[in-house]
């Protein structure tokens, strides 16, 4: 078994290859060892002696009980922490207090991750109790503590003690011998935000935070969960690990939606799929063999219930056959895919609209009977899997799937449109327009011409508020998740400057804000800022208990590559791509991103009327490519003429483009 599982981390190995090296890598919040150590004192209470030394491996004393020390390890990290005891008595004794906010910074509790509590105390501390031995000291693997920046150690007692070499032994990524050994990268100035790099550290800050939500098979949450104090992560997470996750500190199980923002993120940043393809297995291998219905999340929680969830499993699965081309996987699974689309369009009635009745969701309000949201969700369903079974010749299902979103698509447009709004409701009875399903409808091509696209686009901003999208369908919250998809949305309708606008307000505002961990993405927040995301709905009041560090908000991390730099794949594995760079008000951007078939990179400038385009692609692919600018081409000697979003069709190779507005021509040869 183990030398199986060697096998495939290998194989995986050969695939990821390194991305080129450059200016970027500054920004990479990922730690140059699995082995980190504080960089800073964040706060000292009572007696503490060269506190400071700590964070250079040296040695300091607690003197008293309760005296204690806040170390700060610069960015979210996680795993078990170990140190030296180089003196103590037969009564000394410690605790240590975890947390990713400072907010929370506390002697007495970490921010919670076992269940939320209004008190902000569930987890407590883990306790290092008398009597302790000089020596080395490794946090106890059940214990484990999967997200957080802010380690506090207090003594416990009234008698001395003297430690060392604190440090965290990284547990995420456990297949990643260097964790900053990326296969993507993203670079470009931002001329509007106040800090030039932040579309730079954005783009690491969601590799990292989906870096940190790939996790070893034994370390999920216990469930259920333990009693008042405490916490355990030491439960099995699926099929097989490492596997993905929503989050670093909690819930640590597998939750398909998350993974439709997260798994992208993945892609263009790392191409670490296997714990992606371990979490889909994990989900398939749960199907009920009756109804064919899939479980919400993965093991422990093996939530049931959710027709949307349901819906992004399937979706993923897409995702992640475009991504890797993994016919053998896709073959294993597809008895139980065509039973999981089947269970969906069983819940099609007389309207021609799916009846949605499992109703747990990403924590929305509403969201039963004919509900836009479930039906966009099944439209992308239906889409997806005509294009899966393209692949595996089951080309009467294909055209069966295809046909029923053809007609899906009409009634969809039909029930949901609201034109006083220009938008689409919430469902067959409601005024209510919400974020989610106006964000898919354009996102998965639901509407029907690009005026009402950009009619959605700009009633979105309806939302808004300083600081993002407030949800309609979720009053006071602000998700990243949802505003993910509405991101990619305005980038979709071809209104980049709202984009850029959103990225702005919503995720410069996570990624600076002094209340988060300012190295990964946070779950949600409040209209006003505030840290207590779904107080009302499920979280008890209990803003400790709000992860720091979600995978499902780091969709700028694919919208910059897709949509900034235009880099897309087309078909698996990248056989076909597309290069459509959206400028968005900069004057530059570089990046790319590594599939089985090799490197795809694209590098472009933008310089008052001149846009330039270098592009490099594996041989043996094809593609196309759209430029700003209409005008005449040379391509390899072969004068043509471009129109208006009329693609040049370019095969595999590296080219080097040119177009001047001014003179709306433009040339393209292929370089060495």
């Amino acid at each position: 078994m183990f030398f199986w599982l060697l096998f495939c981390l290998c194989a995986l190995a050969s695939v990821r290859a390194s991305a080129p090296a450059g200016p970027w890598d500054a920004f990479n919040y990922a730690p140059k060892s699995r082995t980190v150590f504080p960089t800073a004192v964040k706060k000292v209470y009572g007696r503490v002696q060269n506190a400071k030394a700590l964070i250079s491996k040296g040695t300091a004393t607690l003197v008293g009980n309760g005296s204690w020390v806040a170390l700060d390890f610069g960015v979210e990290v996680g795993g078990l922490v170990s140190l030296n005891f180089e003196k103590v008595s037969s009564k000394s004794s410690i605790a240590l207090s975890f947390t990713e906010s400072p907010v929370f910074i506390s002697p007495l509790t970490s921010d919670d991750s076992s269940y939320p509590s209004a008190n902000t105390s569930y987890d407590g501390v883990l306790h290092v109790p008398a009597p302790l031995a000089t020596g080395f000291w490794t946090q106890p693997s059940a214990w484990l503590r999967g997200g957080y920046r802010y380690l506090t150690i207090v003594s416990t007692s009234d008698e001395p003690v003297t430690l060392s070499n604190v440090s965290c032994a990284i547990s995420f990524a456990p297949h990643f011998p260097n964790l900053r050994d990326y296969s993507g990268y993203f670079f470009a100035s931002d001329p509007a935000f106040h800090d030039k790099n932040f579309l730079t550290k954005l783009w690491y800050a969601g590799a990292y935070t989906v870096q940190t939500n790939t996790v070893p098979l034994d370390t999920g949450r216990q469930v259920p969960f333990v009693k008042s104090p405490g916490w355990l992560n030491n439960a099995t997470l699926g099929v097989a690990g490492p596997i993905i996750v929503d989050g670093a500190k909690r819930d640590r199980a597998v939750w398909p939606g998350d993974m439709g923002i997260a798994v992208p993120t993945q892609f263009v940043s790392t191409n670490d799929l296997l714990p992606t393809r371990n979490a889909l297995s994990t989900m398939f291998a749960a199907i009920n063999p009756t109804t064919g219905a899939l479980p919400e999340s993965g093991p422990p929680l093996s939530q049931l219930g959710s027709d949307t969830y349901h819906a992004w499993t399937l979706i993923g699965t897409h995702n992640y056959y475009l991504y890797s081309g993994d016919t053998a996987w896709l073959q294993s699974v597809w008895a139980n895919y065509t039973k999981a689309v089947a269970f969906l369009e069983g819940k099609v009635d007389s309207s021609g609209l799916i009846n949605i009745t499992g109703l747990r969701d990403w924590a929305r309000l509403g969201g039963g009977g004919h509900n836009s949201e479930g039906n966009a969700l099944l439209y992308q369903v239906l889409v997806t899997a005509a294009d899966l079974a393209s692949h595996v010749n089951a080309t009467s299902l294909s055209a069966a799937w295809s046909a029923n979103a053809t007609a899906l698509k009409r009634r969809f447009n039909e029930v949901f449109w609201l034109l006083s709004a220009g938008l689409y409701r919430d469902n067959d009875t409601t005024t209510l327009c919400p974020q989610d399903a106006n964000s898919m409808a354009v996102l998965f091509n639901l509407t029907t011409s690009a005026e009402q696209a950009n009619s959605v686009s700009k009633g979105l901003t309806k939302n808004w508020n300083e600081l993002g999208p407030v949800a309609p369908e979720l009053p006071d919250t602000i998700s990243p998740f949802i505003s993910g998809l509405e991101l990619q949305a305005h980038f979709a309708s071809g209104n980049d400057a709202r984009a850029m606008d959103l990225l702005r307000r919503e995720w410069g505002y996570m990624l600076y804000t002094p209340l988060s961990v300012q190295s990964t993405l946070l779950e949600g927040f409040t209209a006003n800022g505030s840290l207590s995301y779904r107080s009302y709905r499920g979280y008890n009041y209990d803003p400790s208990y709000t992860s720091h560090a979600h995978g499902w908000s780091s969709g700028p991390t694919s919208a910059l590559t897709y949509y900034v730099l235009g880099l897309t794949v087309t078909s698996p594995q990248g056989r076909t791509w597309s290069v459509a760079p959206h400028t968005s008000g900069l004057s530059a951007a570089q990046g790319g991103f590594t599939t089985p078939l090799g490197w795809y990179g694209v590098q472009w400038s933008l310089k008052g009327h001149v846009f330039s385009l270098d592009i490099d692609v594996p041989t043996g692919t094809s593609g196309e490519v759209r430029l700003p600018f209409a005008g005449k081409a040379v391509v390899n000697g072969k004068e043509t003429r471009v129109g208006d979003n009329q693609a040049l069709q370019l095969a595999g190779g590296k080219y080097s483009l040119l177009v001047t507005k001014r003179e709306r021509f433009f040339s393209s040869r292929p370089t060495d």
